[in-house]
């Protein structure tokens, strides 16, 4: 169940409700339910305590308090991670209606405390025999006084229910979601969103001699898929298009270079990046978003069978050059060189990648950052980390220096598709790079995409991550065009 976001013009009491106040408590003095627990509220803030709950049954009251820095992206985040604080209890106390009001000077905070509220109440429960329970109670969460636009609002709702498609996409097992599957969910958001859609099937694919996708998907009973999405409005800002491209393995057995058991089961999130790309074109598509977007999704299964591609293998790919298979699970770049390959028939503006490519990029930031490098003007990646910053998705940027190319050297073809123990997640990227001619990113989410347990309002499983982010920078770059 998805909460519904509207606005109220003031507090109704008749629904339990959230004071978002500050340390001193400003606002509270005047709320009667409120104000005869002064006392014992600000003994809770010398304690430290940043969510506070009264009862009035049968309603409940919640006092939120933010401790307010200086850095409007900190005091955003603390936002957020208070509002995800609710998600126990109003589970817990089967709250349907909750009504939230911001009482501090800051009400830019307000957008930011319901999106971790909203986010946090994301569930993934399809699969329990009563999954209802699992869902929770929550069907609306109601802004009182706060001067929100409507427009913001609908952003909000739009953005946080793409957010959960692509962690619902990210959770689906590959028993439920194969490539048939996936490309009918592709297909089907682009019929709801709005956007156009073409499905490439395995004949096309071997016509554009994508050698890489179609040397992973030897070992699968299932055809891969190459899915090219457009989002191009009468009045965009650019000529030119952004184009995303997205890695969609639905499922990473490792190939013949087996994955261990522990390491398996969390591989039907290896199509995260794919995710990511489809909910952004959902986003900008109903929020009519005027840039011109292109959306590449190359898709299979990595699997094993007699059939399947091997270690010592040589793949010609879609630009012509030769690449010696030394690893069958370092698939992923396999499917996006060729995607790369084929974005330079766009002329794009820029190309930005999202993979869940390396353990290398777990190794080095764990679940809190995602990395990224390539080759685009300065100022480019800074907007793009301004961005993470802004919305809690941060960025790491590693070099991408050219003595790392020689790690990829091979002796028998073009290059290799793996290096050696040191740098995986740079030298994954130096391959990619091989593929471009054009301004290009590329993000590894390897760690950030699917975490093991409720982080704040990240949830359990895929997370999503990459979305936000994405629209955030988008919306900068239309308005630096305008």
């Amino acid at each position: 169940m998805i909460p519904k976001i509207k606005t109220i013009k003031h507090l109704s009491y008749k629904n339990s409700i959230c004071f978002v106040t500050d340390n001193k408590l400003t606002g509270l003095e005047t709320e009667k339910s409120i104000s005869k627990h002064l006392e014992f509220l600000k003994k809770q803030i010398e304690l430290e305590q940043t969510m506070i709950e009264l009862h009035d049954f049968p309603l409940f009251y919640y006092v939120a308090i933010i401790f307010e820095s200086k850095n409007v992206n900190v005091d955003f985040e603390k936002a957020r991670i208070l509002g995800s604080q609710l998600k126990q209890r109003h589970r817990t106390q089967k709250i349907e209606s909750l009504e939230v009001v911001n009482l501090t000077e800051n009400q830019a905070l307000t957008l930011p405390f319901v999106e971790g509220l909203m986010l946090s109440s994301y569930t993934f429960s399809k699969y329990f025999k009563d999954s209802e329970k699992k869902n929770g109670s929550l069907k609306e969460i109601l802004i009182a006084e706060s001067g929100i636009k409507k427009s913001e609002i609908e952003e909000l709702q739009i953005q946080s229910e793409a957010v959960f498609l692509a962690r619902d996409l990210g959770n689906e097992p590959y028993s439920t979601l194969n490539t048939v599957k996936f490309a009918e969910e592709i297909t089907k958001t682009a019929a709801e969103s709005g956007f156009k859609i073409e499905i490439l099937g395995k004949k096309q694919i071997e016509s554009l001699q994508m050698g890489g996708l179609l040397g992973v998907n030897r070992g699968s009973e299932y055809p891969p898929f190459f899915a090219v999405l457009e989002w191009k409005p009468e009045h965009a800002v650019n000529e030119k298009p952004i184009v995303l491209v997205g890695k969609g393995i639905v499922y990473d057995s490792g190939g013949y270079s087996l994955k261990p058991t522990s390491s398996m089961d969390t591989m039907k999130s290896d199509m995260c990046g794919a995710a990511d790309v489809l909910a952004i074109f959902s986003i900008a598509a109903q929020l009519k978003l005027p840039i011109n977007l292109i959306g590449l999704i190359p898709s299979t299964d990595n699997a094993v069978s007699a059939a399947s591609y091997r270690p010592g293998d040589i793949i010609k790919m879609h630009n012509g050059l030769f690449v010696e298979v030394l690893n069958t699970d370092a698939e992923g770049r396999l499917i996006l060189a060729d995607a790369l390959s084929y974005a330079q028939k766009f002329q794009p503006e820029l190309v930005l990648d999202f993979a869940t490519l390396t353990g290398s990029a777990v190794a080095a930031l764990g679940e809190h950052g995602t990395v990224a490098m390539g080759k685009v003007d300065k100022n480019i990646f800074e907007m793009i980390c301004e961005s993470g910053e802004k919305v809690h998705e941060r960025i790491v940027e590693f070099p991408l220096w050219d003595e790392y190319a020689k790690l990829i050297k091979s002796e028998i073809a073009d290059l290799k598709n793996i290096g050696g123990s040191e740098a995986g997640a740079i030298t994954a990227a130096k391959f990619l790079e091989r593929f471009t001619n054009y301004p290009w990113i590329h993000f590894d989410i390897a760690g950030s995409s699917f975490i093991k347990s409720d982080n704040e309002y990240k949830t359990k499983g895929a997370t999503g991550v990459g979305v936000r982010l994405m629209v955030e920078f988008l919306k900068r770059r239309i308005n630096i065009k305008k």
